[in-house]
């Protein structure tokens, strides 16, 4: 008897809930009659714009070295390449382990943020720019934006004090400056498909190049 009874319980429960499946699609089926032919035209030339606006974006970055994480050789050629994209990450570094640490984290986000360009520049070949820039600790990582440095991140202080931290972890730093696209989940845990989406959003609405 009780079997009975929860059984008809679960099938109210199934009509109610594809009764409302239903209705919604109803409603969307309806929402999609009220658009008309010219309607859907000029979603879909907008949507090619994008794409196409977002595709240039993308071929200029790559031209200037995005999506790499290079040496820059000399401090002449810094301040060509600051000049030349709207974000760039600069580690300045020596030959020690520390700034080993900082390469292999850097080199993966040159990877996965397209819109910024990864550069790193040996401060002991650098004086005249380090003494511009007041760079007295290594590795520290020069945040910068519009050919102005906005941001530092000084050895491992704001990492946890130690050589362990995560990639996430320095990305949520730099993210934080606003010197990369970030909403909160970390790239490198999202599947590339969902990153790869909310980047060109946010390339598209943020990126004045």
């Amino acid at each position: 008897m009780e079997n009975r009874a929860v059984q008809e319980i679960l099938e109210k429960q199934l009509l109610t809930v594809a009764k409302a499946v239903e209705e919604k699609l109803d409603e969307e089926i309806a929402a999609l009659d009220r658009v008309d032919d010219d309607d859907l035209e000029a979603l879909r030339e907008r949507r090619l714009q994008q794409m196409k606006k977002m595709a240039e974006k993308r071929s200029r970055w790559i031209s200037l070295g995005h999506g790499e994480y290079t040496e820059i050789p000399s401090e002449k050629d810094f301040f060509s390449a600051v000049k030349a994209s709207d974000r760039v990450v600069c580690h300045f570094y020596r030959e020690n382990w520390p700034c080993k640490v900082v390469d292999k984290h850097l080199s993966i986000l040159a990877k996965q943020h397209m819109e910024t360009r990864f550069v790193k520049i040996n401060a002991e070949k650098s004086p005249f720019l380090a003494e511009k820039l007041k760079i007295v600790v290594l590795p520290t990582i020069a945040l910068i934006k519009n050919a102005k440095v906005d941001d530092y991140v000084v050895g491992f202080d704001e990492l946890g004090g130690k050589d362990d931290f995560s990639t996430e972890e320095l990305e949520e730093r730099l993210a934080k400056a606003q010197v990369i696209f970030f909403e909160g989940e970390s790239s490198l845990k999202s599947s590339a498909k969902t990153r790869s989406v909310r980047q060109s959003s946010n390339a598209d609405s943020s990126d004045s190049e």
